[in-house]
């Protein structure tokens, strides 16, 4: 079997890249899942439809990337400013609700990249992977020092969670409320207080 090594992209592909993922942004913001349709995705990066199908197999691949974006983006700004709070628990949750919060602000963007990650496409794949080690990433960093001996498996709990209240509140069985709830009570249970 022949391995393939992929190169880094130029600055000027990660320029043409980026902008596909803006395109798409844009347009599940506007009208979700359904409004992101490749010919569009093209057209508004002013890229050619090769180019978005260079970067991106299929639109749940484009849509599961966006979303592997706006959580590096969450990650970076937790990392300028700390989730707060006295206990792991309360950082925790702080986390979890910026993310709810930004998310819950384009409620068709979140539909439409969640949408995405139930994709058997094996490159949406690859960034629902990517998406739960970001997750898994910021949720230990709230937790801090001390941290307890299994807390990557705390952290990948309060994850599915966190996946499972989201895709309730994208399907409209749930409110953005309840998946606050619900991420409190998970976070609770798998943190609790000394």
């Amino acid at each position: 079997m022949q391995q393939v090594v992929e190169r880094p992209l130029t600055r000027a592909q990660q320029a043409r890249r980026q902008r596909v993922i803006d395109a798409a942004i844009e347009l599940a913001t506007e009208g979700g899942y359904e409004a992101v349709q490749m010919r569009d995705v093209a057209a508004k990066a002013d890229v050619a439809m090769g180019t978005v199908y260079r970067y991106f197999t299929s639109k749940d691949h484009l849509l599961a990337a966006t979303l592997v974006f706006w959580i590096e983006q969450l990650d970076a700004r937790l990392a300028e400013q700390p989730a707060k709070g006295d206990t792991q628990a309360a950082r925790v949750l702080d986390a979890l609700d910026r993310a709810l919060r930004a998310m819950s602000r384009q409620p068709k963007l979140g539909a439409a990249v969640f949408t995405s990650l139930s994709s058997p496409d094996p490159a949406a794949v690859v960034c629902q992977q990517q998406i739960t080690k970001l997750m898994e990433a910021i949720v230990l960093r709230a937790i801090g020092e001390p941290a307890p001996p299994d807390a990557g498996e705390r952290s990948r709990m309060i994850g599915h969670v966190w996946y499972s209240a989201m895709v309730g509140w994208i399907n409209g069985w749930s409110t953005v409320g309840r998946v606050h709830d619900e991420l409190a009570v998970a976070v609770r249970l798998l943190l609790p207080e000394d």
